[in-house]
């Protein structure tokens, strides 16, 4: 996908990932043309008459009664874009930032939020140029959206602020003549329409949710992986069983076990064995895989819908002559899905980490201790459990929700506060931990099955194996793993994933 054009309602979560990790080019549409020229005449009709309007002539938040004279309107959106300019912290990845600019160019060619067409095609320059704005990650309560970064993000467009572009950190001024484009002077709603809305929450959600959805599937394949290192029977994932309970995400995980395990040799070996029932870690991975998967999906139905959404205020529409001051622009939505995001997907890695420590333990296993030929000379696997254990109890802190919390802020004004943006960012950092997690599950299952040799694993397991080797080697006596969980990881994302 190297073209994505936007009209403010079509726009799907893979062109999102296609722009910001694949540098997809983006156009806008011509029916998108026509909704923003129409609404833009609308707003400067209103600015003609003297109309009071909120966030044209009016002051912004617990300011908004604050008339402002028509000289001034210009100067208004400026202030308000440089004053809202203050957030701490890491920036935002380049990847994140080209997200970010793609959500709101795509929420202001809706033709609610009466900007200039120039202002949309800017944005899609500097998609296009690949001039990217630092962000610092923190600042935003996601009361009116995303306030703070989206403001950092429109400072280039003024010839202020920092950008990235060509690999360096420069003046968002120096950045533009770079890459050829044209700052412009912000007109009437035009600064509050470029800052008002959701789109950082959204934009770093979509691309967490992608990886997350992955995830889901590599959790499967490391799971079948292990139930084969650690002798376990595929019994439970009988079709009949899912049958009696219908949920969509368990019946998928099911399937894919029962797949990937076909034809074991391992299995056939050890059919009489007396074991009758296996540790839930691995007989319950379809109704725990499942369980992920169906909450992914209600993530997914969430974004979908917000990355076409208004999320502008107030909003105007043409076609009524109408100005309505709402409430589109906060992130409780987002911020539930993002919340449960994190949730569910800790529990990949909960579980992912329970299966580890079977596989180290020979109790359970059958396998050497922390699966080394040598157990006191060598440790083995022991840390790679170790981390896992860590990364697994850091997820349990990062998911206490945070679209529970909400702090006023704006003389009150902003009384319910969403903390998507946070919500965001915590189920980010879990993803990427849980993704870790599982990489040490391949890594561990494989260094099972090399035990179990001569037998040979499932189709699929032992496909999955063969790669696996092919990156890195049997851990014959101690190394550290850091090399092969980074290949792990990297297969895990090209070849895997696909």
């Amino acid at each position: 996908m190297n073209l994505v054009r936007i009209d403010g309602d079509n726009l799907t979560l893979e062109e999102v990932e296609a722009v910001a990790l694949r540098g997809a080019k983006v156009r806008i549409l011509p029916k998108a043309v026509g909704k923003i020229k129409k609404c833009r005449k609308c707003v400067e009709e209103m600015v003609d008459a003297e109309q009071t309007v909120y966030g044209i002539n009016t002051g912004f938040g617990s300011l908004c009664r604050k008339k402002i004279s028509k000289k001034d309107i210009e100067k208004l959106q400026e202030n308000l874009v440089v004053s809202h300019a203050l957030s701490v912290g890491p920036i935002f990845s380049e990847e994140e930032v080209r997200a970010i600019i793609l959500l709101r160019a795509n929420v202001l060619a809706k033709g609610f939020s009466g900007v200039r067409l120039e202002i949309v095609k800017t944005l899609v320059e500097m998609i296009n140029r690949r001039v990217h704005p630092v962000i610092p990650e923190k600042g935003s309560v996601g009361a009116s959206g995303d306030l703070a970064p989206l403001a950092f993000m429109t400072l280039p467009i003024m010839g202020k602020g920092w950008a990235v572009h060509e690999g360096k950190i420069m003046e968002g001024k120096k950045a533009f003549k770079k890459a050829g484009i044209s700052p412009l002077q912000l007109s009437a709603k035009e600064g509050l329409a470029l800052i008002n809305g959701t789109c950082v929450m959204t934009a770093v959600g979509v691309l967490s949710l992608l990886k997350a959805e992955r995830l889901a599937g590599l959790a499967d394949m490391a799971g079948a992986l292990s139930m084969e290192a650690a002798l376990c029977t595929p019994t439970a994932f009988d079709p009949n069983v899912q049958k009696v309970r219908k949920h969509k995400g368990q019946k998928k995980s099911a399937e894919n076990l029962v797949r990937l395990t076909r034809r074991s040799q391992i299995r056939e070996f050890h059919k009489a064995c007396p074991k009758v029932q296996d540790p839930y870690s691995f007989r319950c991975m379809p109704q725990v895989h499942g369980a992920v998967r169906d909450a992914l999906s209600y993530v997914r139905s969430v974004l979908e819908i917000e990355i076409n959404s208004a999320t502008d205020n107030p909003l105007i529409f043409p076609d009524q002559n109408k100005v309505i001051s709402a409430g589109n622009f906060h992130g409780e939505p987002v911020a539930l899905a993002l919340d449960f995001l994190g949730i569910a997907v800790s529990e990949l890695a909960s579980i992912s980490e329970r299966r580890v420590a079977a596989l180290t333990n020979p109790v359970i296993s059958d396998l050497p201790a922390f699966l080394t030929k040598e157990p006191g000379l060598n440790s083995g696997f022991m840390m790679a459990q170790t981390l896992s254990a860590a990364l697994v109890s850091e997820n349990k802190c990062l998911t206490h929700p945070a679209s529970v919390d909400s702090i006023p802020t704006s003389n009150n004004q902003e009384d319910h506060v969403s903390m998507g943006t946070i919500a965001a960012r915590k189920a980010r950092e879990v993803t990427a931990n849980a993704e870790d997690v599982l990489a040490i599950e391949f890594l561990a299952a494989s260094q099972g099955l090399d035990f179990r040799s001569p037998l040979k694993p499932g189709t699929g397991t032992g496909k999955i194996h063969r790669k696996v080797r092919q990156i890195t080697a049997p851990m014959v006596k101690d190394r550290s793993l850091v090399l092969d969980l980074l290949k792990m990881k990297e297969l895990m994302r090209s070849e895997l994933a696909s």
